[in-house]
């Protein structure tokens, strides 16, 4: 159970956060800055907002079983609701600079001067962690330890996944968007959620 909930996080969280403005602000922070810096940065940033989200996610696993696979199932569905609208979105803008997605992030950085140690370290922690508190990753992690009451596997793959993403991002992030669509992730990430919120209703109801 604790390394299924482990891999489910992990890969919950990648194709959730793959094409999300996580990416995005990523990319444009290590065009600023050190990609060290900024990985180191937005590490910190995930690692908090992923512990907050376990702590919120284990208060809410003792609830009663079957409210807490209700609300899990409903969150799974908004979530997958709210990446297809995103993947409509991303796929009619396509012909567009993916870039330009990352808004008051980017304009941030226009206006930052350039930054090296623990500077650029501090504006990538502050850019992340303004941009990803509330975001659907973080919603999706309460889900998810509520859900497999496994708060450490949870912590662990969903981490990971937003490490991963990141890394990515500033090693690879340019050519990547290139050859890979972001609706055709975000339909991917929609289609986990709808199975996780499937499987969660079934459990439910048996």
């Amino acid at each position: 159970m604790e390394l299924s909930a482990l891999l489910v996080a992990f890969g919950t969280i990648f194709l959730v956060e793959l094409p999300d403005k996580t990416f995005l602000a990523t990319l444009v922070l290590s065009t600023r800055y050190r990609p060290l810096l900024v990985w180191i940065g937005v590490g910190l940033a995930f690692t908090v907002q992923t512990g907050v989200a376990v702590l919120l996610g284990s208060a809410a696993s003792f609830l009663p079983d079957d409210l807490v696979r209700g609300l899990a199932a409903a969150m799974f569905l908004v979530g997958a609701l709210l990446l297809l609208r995103e993947a409509r979105g991303a796929r009619r803008t396509a012909t567009g600079s993916q870039a330009d997605d990352t808004g008051d992030g980017a304009e941030f950085l226009e206006r930052a001067a350039p930054a090296t140690g623990l500077r650029a370290v501090g504006a990538s922690f502050v850019v992340l962690f303004a941009a990803e508190w509330g975001d659907l990753s973080q919603l999706l992690t309460i889900t998810l330890v509520a859900r497999y009451d496994a708060a450490l596997p949870v912590f662990v793959g969903a981490l990971g996944a937003l490490l991963t993403v990141s890394a990515l991002a500033v090693l690879v992030g340019r050519a990547l968007t290139r050859r890979v669509p972001l609706h055709a992730l975000m339909y991917g990430g929609a289609l986990v959620c709808l199975v996780l919120a499937a499987l969660t209703t079934y459990e439910l109801l048996a």
